[in-house]
């Protein structure tokens, strides 16, 4: 029998087992909670490979067939997050995004963070939610459709915010490395990714060429000068710092603080001039 301590996976399961009760449960069960073949009817697989993933036996299940274990346990979000976690290393692909009340949260969250600007993206960084200062200062994302409003896309298909961004051939590698990164990281492998840098590489012969490269990197945290003007003396230096967000993983909020006095002046010129 593995090492509890080495197959965590499956203590973990088991642990989750044995605290279900099956529905006609009259009090006379040997067994804690859901035996293994009550497990396994609920997940559509055979009662020996079950036994096999809560044993540590024969390799880890697929991500479907975790997928269906998690149901078949009745597992909460957070439960089933560990569990694929423990096998793979990074959670469940399920989209965290499908309900609102998160997202209502972290719209609080970033209203109350004016007047500096700040935005959450999603682990393909489309961008979910944004406070005024950000729609005012950084994008108007309101007026880009709901299809095109992705962190990359901006970046390299609008003419404005290319302008506003100083050394911004550097700011591109950088971010497409990171984009790259965190793809692998959470494990994100969807149409919706492929269609992106498709199209990307299709209208842009700078992402092309950066993408090709195939570098990694991190663009977690730093400083970012913009143009409010059209002097280098107009220009703000913004620290920015990307933070996950525990309840939607994947998730990145973007903050920016301006570096000093002057460059806090600018900004909030910038934001009160804007309409």
């Amino acid at each position: 029998m593995p090492d509890p301590a080495t197959n965590q996976l499956g203590a973990f399961l088991r642990s989750r087992r044995e605290q279900l009760r099956p529905v006609n449960d009259t009090g006379r069960r040997r067994t804690a909670g859901l035996r293994r073949a009550e497990v396994a009817a609920r997940a559509s697989i055979s009662v020996e490979w079950y036994t096999r993933i809560e044993q540590g036996r024969g390799g880890r299940p697929s991500r479907q067939v975790l997928d269906a274990i998690g149901t078949a346990l009745e597992l909460r979000e957070d439960e089933r997050e560990h569990a694929f976690v423990l096998a793979f290393g990074t959670p469940a692909t399920a989209d965290p995004f499908g309900g609102g009340s998160q997202l209502e949260r972290t719209q609080r969250v970033l209203d109350n963070l004016m007047p500096w600007p700040a935005y959450l993206k999603s682990p393909t960084w489309d961008i979910l939610a944004w406070n005024p200062a950000s729609r005012r200062f950084l994008t108007d994302y309101p007026s880009i459709p709901a299809s095109d409003r992705n962190v990359l896309r901006i970046l390299f298909t609008d003419r404005t915010t290319r302008e506003r961004i100083e050394d911004w051939h550097e700011e591109a590698k950088l971010t497409v490395a990171t984009f790259r990164l965190e793809q692998a990281r959470w494990n994100v492998s969807s149409a919706s990714v492929d269609d992106l840098v498709r199209t990307l590489r299709d209208e842009s012969p700078e992402f092309a060429a950066i993408w090709d490269l195939n570098e990694v990197g991190h663009l977690g945290q730093g400083i970012k000068r913009l143009r409010v003007g059209p002097s280098e003396e107009e220009s703000v230096s913004l620290h920015y710092e990307s933070m996950s967000v525990d309840a939607l993983p994947g998730a990145g909020l973007v903050v920016y603080a301006p570096v000093g006095p002057r460059d806090e002046h600018l900004l909030d010129r910038a934001i009160r001039e804007d309409p």
